[in-house]
């Protein structure tokens, strides 16, 4: 099915703006999700780089956003828990500690010349259209509010 939203732009400090703008409607945890999913392939595969921003509806109340991006080796990591030890203090890996603790579930599609981190979330926003179901992981159908500070591992 057609994503509700799928925003082509360059990768740039300033479209990050741009991009939680254009997500209002889906709600906080959405809009934190892109920005900080935009932002790593600012940091990551390079400033001005074509990405491709899409939000859709799953069944039972879940979004799914997902940014693509041209460089399909350049793969995220979830490093440690945040408070843990040298990590703590590092400047990385806090965007998608971030967005590890808002998604249900979350992973990356790799393509030849490009790739997709994707991550879907619960929210209240009605306005998107529906797609079909797919699998969720066990013990992880709460809401994503207050869902920080929860120990999790995706794959």
């Amino acid at each position: 099915m057609r994503p509700a939203v799928a925003l082509e732009l360059l990768a740039t400090p300033g479209e990050v703006s741009g991009v939680r703008r254009a997500l209002r409607a889906y709600g906080i945890d959405v809009q934190l999700c892109a920005s900080e999913l935009v932002t790593n392939v600012i940091r990551h595969v390079g400033e001005g780089v074509p990405v491709t921003v899409r939000v859709w509806r799953e069944e039972g109340g879940r979004v799914r956003l997902g940014v693509t991006d041209p460089d399909p080796r350049a793969l995220p990591v979830l490093v440690g828990e945040a408070g843990a030890g040298a990590e703590a203090e590092s400047e990385s890996g806090r965007g998608l500690a971030l967005l590890d603790a808002l998604a249900v579930r979350w992973g990356v599609e790799q393509e030849a010349g490009r790739k997709t981190v994707w991550c879907e979330l619960f929210t209240d926003a009605e306005t998107i259209a529906v797609t079909p179901r797919t699998p969720e992981r066990p013990g992880r159908r709460r809401r994503s509010a207050g869902a920080l500070g929860h120990p999790s591992a995706r794959s």
